[in-house]
């Protein structure tokens, strides 16, 4: 569902290979960082094999990737100019910061539930290591945190756009699944957040 992340993103870099800078190189790393480990390193590693996903679904997030794609290279190869001393600025250096520090916890989250899994069988198990102590979707915590960063490292109307829909999606989803987690255990921790660690 997520490759047209990948491939979309490298073919409108060919594109307009002949424009990009080493600002726009750094953009499309980073972005393939987080989008080939998603969808072709974490999937095989958990062994996602989830048959009972509706076939509406998988379409629909085929279909938005794509749409997303195009805005982000749209956004960051033809409608914003950005000078060799951009890999210098501050909002540079603060987003590059936030996408990898959100990155980490993200990724970190996903094999942390990944491990607990394996150790303890399928299902749903009770994780009390790193974020898990204080938030019940770490890795939705995560996730915003890198589009956060993206959003202020591109300084593009494109990255708000993704952090918006990020957000919109998500915030609800953790919401959903704290409730769920606090029904289903009888001994969740009470001090335990659905989203933001102390806050949310």
């Amino acid at each position: 569902m997520e490759s047209p992340c990948v491939m979309l993103m490298i073919i409108y870099g060919l594109m307009v290979r002949d424009q990009l800078t080493i600002v726009h190189h750094v953009f499309l790393m980073i972005w393939l960082t987080h989008y080939i480990h998603r969808t072709f390193i974490y999937p095989f590693y958990i062994g996602m094999t989830n048959h009972k996903m509706p076939l509406s679904i998988a379409i629909t997030a085929f279909f938005f990737n794509v749409a997303n794609v195009s805005v982000q290279a749209f956004g960051i190869f033809y409608f914003v100019q950005y000078p060799t001393e951009w890999i210098q600025s501050t909002p540079f250096l603060i987003g590059m910061f936030l996408f990898i520090t959100g990155m980490f916890i993200n990724i970190k989250s996903d094999y942390s539930i990944a491990a607990l899994k394996k150790e303890k069988g399928p299902g749903y198990h009770l994780s009390d290591t790193f974020l898990h102590k204080y938030v019940s979707s770490p890795n939705y915590f995560g996730e915003i945190i890198e589009w956060v960063g993206w959003a202020v490292l591109t300084w593009s109307i494109s990255g708000a756009v993704f952090l918006a829909w990020t957000i919109a999606n998500l915030l609800p989803r953790a919401i959903a699944n704290h409730r769920w987690y606090r029904e289903k255990f009888k001994d969740y921790p009470k001090n335990r957040k659905a989203l933001i660690p102390g806050l949310l």
